[in-house]
């Protein structure tokens, strides 16, 4: 099974391989006919130019006997009707002019030429006239062994890399989510590799993240539904309206922690957002502003985005302001150099050195903070969520002049670019 894969490719680049020899072999030989045919030609106007039809019969013979010594040959010459005209050496056969050209017994060599005027030629000697050919498709054949043996190794190693990739993905398949694929070099395979295993760390990061959100908000769920259970059984008891507040409150507390829960995952599990529009940020920090008491001031400035999304930023801020700071509490927007920033500011003790990046994770609290007290929940890291989805980001401030500020880029619309 493993190895179907390997077998194709070798097998494919083997036919490939034949298929150029078997060409290469009948290109070769059709040429060598051509040639055989030329030099044929050739040898016989050569002959006829030297023992010309009109030469006597002595100098014929002495012409033949310079050949004999010349190339220590048998010669003799025919004319059209196969009788003997001459010879030099040893007498041919009878049946010498049945083939043009025949191999003699042992070593010896027999070359039959006719002559354009009839005539025929007859030469045996111990080597032929010229070297012997050779037969071009053996040498096609060697190299394409040569070549289908040097690609056997290339084969292998690539299809080995597939077959750990497979292996790679199959043990992911099964649930092992911490697999990895080898993605060494820089080819397609590596590619894929590579591919796979930023998808693999995607999804891991995924489940990481809803499986500690999920123990998270188990843990956060159970504070409110104690004391919503505890202040039930006392409004049972004693109806009172002060009992009947706080179950409201903890319901409110419940519905409020659900819903950023069910928004935490759904914004992990999005590409990208598809509700977008042309917003006024400073006027929605204002309308948000004003249900919460807090100054807003700053430049008109628009941004691209979801604006239930944005308003949930800017009021998660402000309450965080509210809860964790000390009045009075600010917002300002302004425009700088094609981003819109979004500054919220509490005069509050400020976040512990070491814990302004922490603060945006899911549930933190940081060390010291009683249950009682609460820690930043979901709040802020659904801000970081939001923000990074509208192409912005958001971060934390320490002024000079005390307090705490936390400070969101986005990037501006391209008209208000235009107008700043």
């Amino acid at each position: 099974m493993r190895s179907r894969l390997f077998l194709k490719i070798y097998l494919t680049l083997l036919a490939s391989l034949a298929a150029v020899a078997l060409a290469s072999a009948a290109f070769v030989w059709l040429g060598q006919g051509e040639e055989e045919s030329s030099w044929q030609s050739q040898r016989a106007r050569f002959v006829a130019a030297l023992i010309p039809p009109e030469m006597d019969l002595q100098s014929t013979e002495a012409m033949l006997e310079k050949f004999s010594r010349a190339f220590d040959a048998d010669i003799a010459l025919y004319d059209p009707r196969g009788r003997l005209i001459a010879n030099a050496g040893q007498a041919f056969p009878r049946d010498v002019l049945e083939g043009r050209w025949r191999h003699g017994r042992g070593s010896f060599h027999t070359m039959m030429t006719e002559l354009p005027d009839g005539r025929t030629v007859a030469a045996r000697m111990a080597r032929p006239l010229r070297p012997p050919g050779r037969n071009p498709l053996a040498y096609l054949v060697l190299i394409a062994g040569v070549i289908g043996l040097a690609a056997y190794p290339v084969v292998r190693h690539l299809t080995s890399r597939l077959e750990r990739l497979r292996r790679g993905v199959d043990a992911w398949g099964r649930g092992d989510f911490v697999a990895r694929v080898p993605a060494d070099g820089s080819d397609e395979v590596a590619a894929v590799a590579k591919s796979f295993n930023k998808a693999a760390d995607h999804v891991e990061r995924l489940i990481k993240s809803n499986r500690a959100l999920l123990a998270n908000a188990s843990h956060e769920l159970r504070s409110p539904l104690a004391r919503l259970r505890m202040a039930l059984d006392l409004y049972e008891q004693a109806p009172d309206e002060n009992r009947k507040d706080e179950i409201v409150r903890n319901l409110a507390e419940l519905d409020t922690l659900v819903e950023e829960i069910l928004l935490a995952s759904r914004l992990d599990h999005i590409e990208r957002l598809d509700a977008l529009e042309v917003i006024d940020l400073l006027a929605l920090v204002s309308e948000e502003g004003a249900r919460h008491g807090i100054e807003v001031f700053g430049t008109p400035a628009t941004v691209i985005g979801d604006a239930r999304l944005l308003g949930r930023l800017v009021r998660n801020l402000m309450q965080n302001a509210l809860r964790h700071g000390v009045s009075p509490v600010t917002a300002s927007v302004e425009l700088l150099d094609g981003t819109v920033e979004l500054r919220i500011r509490d005069q509050g003790p400020g976040i512990p050195d070491g814990e302004s990046a922490r603060v945006f994770e899911p549930f933190y609290r940081p060390p010291g903070r009683s249950e009682a007290t609460g820690g930043w929940g979901l709040g802020l890291a659904l801000v970081r969520q939001i923000a990074e989805r509208h192409g912005g980001a958001v971060r934390y401030v320490s002024p000079s002049d005390g307090g705490a500020c936390f400070v969101v880029t986005l990037p501006a619309h391209r008209a208000a670019q235009k107008v700043s």
